[in-house]
């Protein structure tokens, strides 16, 4: 099985990978963001990945074939042995192709894409019950299939690209647009948002694109494209100072500030009495340092004081940083 990581977490991820299932377990780099595991079946991993155990891996598949560069196959060759592997025919498939280098493997994908469609397979980038991967080293080519449910990401490698548009207030939209993607997050219809830490109000624009009316703590400015929204409610102080006033039960509460994990996770604690019960929280632990994966263990081990703890990931817009995803309990 292979599974791809960011390229330094690397060692984290192997660590948790033992730490789960056992020091014997049989694990090698392929690539800088690639490793390959023996002896796990995916669903195990996969099932310990969406639980939150293990944090640092994105994606998984199970590897069918590897060949060397000058090896390669003719397409047709490739769609063969694709087919080969899954017992019922499948009339449509997702192909995800990624590589190590400067390009996106769309060669790869293309290669792939007329081969299996002379077959009579559609061929889509996502979407599909059962995803082929297929990712393009500096020495060779690896093939995968796995069905979505275990695959963790529907995007080639785990690495989720989203458009920039003028509508964007920050980058840091993209994490939680990740986040609601990948562990399929449905906010409630008409539900109330706490954003804390808004400043220039990213989060709380995502926000209001899934029908939350948002308060937005922060005593920096929104950005003036949101000022005229009658649905968000910009507090201009501290969460501390808007907590000690604050009469309104939440549906969602969420947290991007720049703090440490433990701090951050104690910021959630003192939102959890403000938040209703079983109500969704979004949190992302600022990572990096000598020992990220401690310090994120940290951090949700303070958060499970009044969350239940759903998800757990550094997803492919966190940088350094975890994103967890709870309820209140």
């Amino acid at each position: 099985m292979l599974f791809s990581v960011a390229a330094d977490s690397y060692e984290w991820a192997v660590r948790e990978i033992r730490a789960e299932f056992g020091r014997d377990v049989r694990i090698e780099r392929v690539s800088g963001d690639l490793g390959r595991v023996a002896g796990i079946a995916v669903e195990q991993l996969a099932g310990a990945c969406d639980a939150g155990r293990i944090i640092f891996v994105r994606h998984l598949t199970v590897e069918i074939a590897s060949f060397g560069l000058d090896d390669l196959p003719a397409g047709y060759e490739l769609a063969e042995l694709i087919l080969e592997e899954l017992p019922d025919y499948p009339k449509a498939l997702a192909v995800q192709a990624w590589t190590d280098s400067a390009g996106t493997g769309g060669s790869y994908y293309h290669l792939l894409e007329e081969a299996l469609a002379d077959r009579g397979v559609s061929v889509t980038r996502s979407g599909q019950d059962v995803v082929v991967s297929c990712f393009a080293g500096r020495r060779a080519v690896v093939l995968g299939i796995n069905r979505l449910e275990y695959s963790l990401s529907d995007w080639p490698g785990g690495r989720m690209r989203l458009a920039r548009s003028e509508e964007r207030v920050s980058r840091s939209e993209f994490k939680l647009e990740e986040a609601i993607a990948t562990f399929g997050l449905e906010l409630p219809a008409g539900g109330k948002a706490l954003d804390l830490g808004a400043s220039p109000g990213g989060w709380t624009r995502i926000l209001r694109l899934h029908g939350q009316e948002v308060w937005s703590v922060d005593p920096g400015s929104l950005d003036p494209r949101l000022r005229g929204d009658r649905r968000i409610h910009h507090a201009a102080t501290t969460a501390g100072r808007f907590f000690a006033e604050n009469r309104v039960r939440f549906d969602v509460v969420v947290n991007d500030m720049r703090m440490d994990q433990v701090m951050s996770a104690r910021m959630m604690l003192d939102a959890a009495p403000h938040v209703r019960r079983g109500g969704l929280a979004i949190v992302t632990l600022k990572g990096g340092g000598r020992n990220p994966l401690d310090g994120a263990r940290r951090g949700m081990d303070v958060l499970r004081q009044k969350y239940d703890v759903l998800h757990a990931r550094q997803l492919h817009h966190n940088r350094n940083e975890i994103t967890v995803v709870a309820r209140t309990t």
